[in-house]
């Protein structure tokens, strides 16, 4: 699938949401567990999650983001383009997993950090993980990776994540959303996600 420029609002399905009963099949160890694998010819979602790409504009800024499947360097993978600009008070866009409804949300107690396969352009790239103890837009747990023009493994552990506008410590087991973001700098973005999951 060719990902087409959109200005506003990307919105990705890339496959139906499977159930928890193949989550464990589709992580490939018992120390791992897969959150997401778009590697597969039916991409595989942890039970109840979604996700979807926008960009600042949902906030009044100018950056510019698209979201869908995309094969890169032989491999299957959900990818992310744009062109982020800090014009307009905006400087951000961003693919995001969520895990269900409004209050629904991923326990991931037991693990000790989250795992992804990334193919880049030589650009530093955010996390940001939001819980319940996130309120205000511009509350979450942040850390920042450096992606390569190869596949790579990111491995984050918990304690890398920084809090940004509140005090309170990551709560692990009670996870809202996982986004990867090209964050608050002038520069054309393109990041691939082949898998993401949980260690320990």
């Amino acid at each position: 699938m060719t990902i087409k420029r959109r200005s506003l609002l990307a919105i990705a399905a890339l496959s139906p949401i499977m159930n928890w009963s193949k989550a464990m099949a589709a992580s490939d160890d018992s120390d791992r567990l897969m959150l997401t694998d778009f590697t597969l010819d039916e991409p595989y979602y942890i039970g109840g999650s979604s996700w979807r790409g926008f960009s600042d504009r949902v906030m009044g800024g100018i950056s510019d983001a698209a979201f869908g499947g995309d094969n890169i360097a032989g491999k299957k993978c959900g990818r992310m383009t744009g062109d982020v600009t800090r014009e307009s008070n905006g400087g951000f866009i961003q693919m995001a997993m969520s895990f269900g409804g409004r209050n629904a949300e991923l326990d991931a107690s037991g693990y000790d950090g989250l795992e992804m396969l990334v193919y880049g352009n030589n650009e530093d790239y955010n996390v940001h993980i939001r819980t319940a103890d996130c309120g205000w837009y511009d509350q979450s747990y942040r850390m920042t990776f450096f992606a390569k023009p190869e596949w790579q493994i990111v491995k984050v552990p918990w304690g890398e994540f920084k809090p940004n506008g509140l005090e309170a410590p990551l709560d692990i087991a009670h996870i809202n959303r996982i986004a990867i973001l090209g964050w608050m700098r002038e520069f054309k973005a393109d990041i691939s996600l082949a898998e993401i999951s949980l260690y320990r």
